[in-house]
């Protein structure tokens, strides 16, 4: 059974910096491309960041230039870094595969996110 565990979360003034991890167990991750998402507070969930298995990476408008995904194959462990946070990246956060013909919705079951939040 496919386990995602996402850690990492906080407080944080806008303009700080976060790191996130998602540790899989139960699949490798080498071979997959792996997705961040979020999820505000009365909002849909949305894709932020996506990394294919050759490395190439892909961010939604909002997040480019600030986030940066990574992946370490042999902890089986996927990165967020999250710089120049501002209120609006406030969201509970999740990494998922992304289905390759729907990327907003991911394959794997969800873990239970981390909280981030960015307030003064």
């Amino acid at each position: 059974q496919v386990q995602l565990v996402e850690s990492g979360g906080g407080l944080v003034q806008p303009g700080g910096s976060l790191r996130l991890s998602c540790s899989v167990s139960g699949r490798r991750i080498s071979f997959n491309a792996m997705g961040w998402y979020r999820q505000a507070a009365g909002k849909q969930r949305e894709l932020v960041a996506r990394l294919m298995p050759r490395g190439i990476t892909a961010y939604a408008d909002s997040v480019k230039g600030r986030f940066t995904i990574s992946r370490n194959n042999a902890e089986n462990t996927v990165y967020l870094q999250m710089n120049s946070l501002k209120p609006e990246d406030t969201a509970v956060y999740y990494c998922n595969e992304p289905m390759n013909s729907d990327p907003d919705r991911g394959v794997l079951g969800w873990g239970q996110g981390t909280l981030v939040t960015v307030s003064s």
